[in-house]
Formats: structure tokens, sequence, C-alpha cells
């Protein structure tokens, strides 16, 4: 049989997950695969058959079914990487080679077939998907970003990602904001320069833990055009900016209520990819009934 030992976010909280995964341990001459991500550790091993729940375990892993976020892709190439790893240090089972071969495929099927992985769920994403979806040309406008924390980062990641260059980069403790912007190539701001830095800006990010409004109606010139993502609570621009005509003003309730379509929809996607596991799991099974007839 193939065995799986398995601990992820589904069934155990975080410090459970810490204690139990140090404990998760397998003879390391044994041939196994390993899947380790932030979400789970998963051990893969043995020959013979595969059962039912195995299977379709790992087949809704392959398709992010078991993922925080449902649909998200990035276990898709945790998988493969798993899978390669472990193939280049063992001769691993014929059960197992199909077990994950046919996973990576219908991971890609639902992908392909399904919108389970469309629209942005994150903060980061949902702001720069919604720059996306007002045609907003990244490498031809400057985004001027206030706050250096991981929702921060992850934006500028996904900006650099679109191919903008223009990026400028203001914190409380503007030494931050050095760091950050000599990591991804933006332009470091004192705080105390916003007005200026407003001046040239198509874009502004807010995303701090400041107490107070940082940006208000007086920082903004007179007749300047700006959208603006205001993702910190309490808010750091003054609600009235929003009131301007030339300004888009976003906020955080703006971009959950985005999230929350986007999760709906890839909800609405589940069934569709249940049905292709179901089909690649007959197929595995035909495949197995064939092994053990002619073995």
């Amino acid at each position: 049989m193939v065995h799986c030992k398995r601990i992820n976010n589904a069934e155990y909280g975080l410090e459970e997950r810490e204690l139990l995964s140090a404990a998760l341990h397998i003879d390391k001459s044994l041939p196994h695969v390993l899947l380790s991500t932030c979400n789970r550790t998963e051990i893969y091993w043995g020959e013979g058959d595969v059962s039912s729940g195995i299977l379709r375990h790992l087949y809704r892993v392959a398709s992010g079914l078991e993922s925080a976020l449902t649909g998200e892709s990035a276990i898709q190439g945790q998988l493969k990487s798993a899978y390669m790893e472990a193939t280049g240090k063992y001769r691993l089972s014929s059960p197992l080679n199909r077990l994950f071969q046919s996973a990576m495929h219908t991971g890609k099927r639902v992908r392909t077939e399904t919108r389970i992985s469309q629209g942005a769920v994150s903060h980061s994403q949902v702001t720069v998907d919604m720059l996306k979806r007002k045609n907003i040309d990244l490498k031809r406008k400057t985004v001027s970003i206030i706050g250096v924390n991981k929702l921060t980062e992850d934006i500028l990641k996904y900006l650099l990602s679109c191919r903008a260059v223009n990026i400028f980069l203001s914190n409380r403790n503007v030494e931050k904001a050095k760091i950050l912007a000599g990591q991804y190539g933006g332009t470091a701001v004192s705080l105390d320069n916003k007005r200026r830095m407003l001046l040239f800006s198509d874009v502004l990010i807010c995303a701090t833990s400041a107490p107070h409004t940082l940006v208000g109606n007086e920082d903004i010139p007179d007749g300047k055009e700006m959208i603006i993502f205001d993702l910190a609570f309490p808010r750091d621009v003054e609600e009235c900016v929003g009131t301007r005509e030339n300004i888009t003003l976003f906020n955080l309730e703006d971009i959950e209520r985005f999230a929350a379509e986007n999760r709906q929809l890839r909800a609405s996607e589940i069934m569709k990819a249940e049905q292709i596991i179901d089909e690649e799991m007959a197929a595995f099974y035909e495949w197995q009934e064939m092994r053990a007839t002619y073995l």
C-alpha cells in the first residue's frame, strides 16, 4: 500500500502544527515524497495500491481545494518541486510515481477548465488587480507607497511583476523605507516630504499603523488626478479627499468587498473542480486494475 502522513492547516492550529511537524519524520533511506509548505507537511511512501482517501486528498491539494485560499496556484509548483526532489534522491515505486504525475495533471486540468484560480483574494493582490482593471499603465505612471510592512512589500512585488518602474516608498522611519527601496529598486522619501512626493504621484497606496490620518486634503495639489488605496485601520487618508473631482479613493471596506466577490466566484467553481477530480480518479483506478492484472 501507498501510505501518507500529513499535518495541515485545516486540521490543526498554528501552534499544534509546529509541534506535530517537529515530530513528523520518516527514515531517510526509505523512498518517499515530502511536501512541505507554510500550510502543510505531508509524506508519501510505499508500493502497491493507492487508497481512495489518499488519491482524492492529493488531487484536491494539487487543485488548490485544500489551500487556505481556495484555488491558489503556488501549491502546483510546490508539489512539482517536492516530486522532482524525491525522484532525484530515490527510485520511487510505480504507484507513487503515477500518483504524483496524475495529481499534477489533475491540478493543471482544474486550473485550465475552471475559473477557480481567477480573481484576487488577498489585500495586496486585490489592490494591484483593481489597478489593472482601470487600465493603468504602470510602466508609465508613478506609484507612491506609504508604510513599510508585509502588506506593502507584497504589493511592491506585484507592482514589479507588472513592470512598474517609478515607485516612491515613504515611512515614518525613513531607514526602513531605504532598505525596502534598495531591495526592489524604488526611491525612499521622508514622510516630511510627502507633499512633494504626491505632486508627482499618479497612484498612492497607504498601509500604516498610525493612530491618525497622514494624508489630508491640503497635502494634494489642486486639480491633481490620483487613485488612492487606503488599506489602513484606522484610515491614513482623510475621507474628504475622496470627494474631490479628480481623486478616486478606495478604503479597506472597498478592497474587502472586491475580495469577497472573488472568493464567491472561486467557490462557485468548486463543483466543476470536483467533477474533474472524479474523472481523474476513475482513470487512476483503471490504471491500477490493469497493473494488478499484469503483475
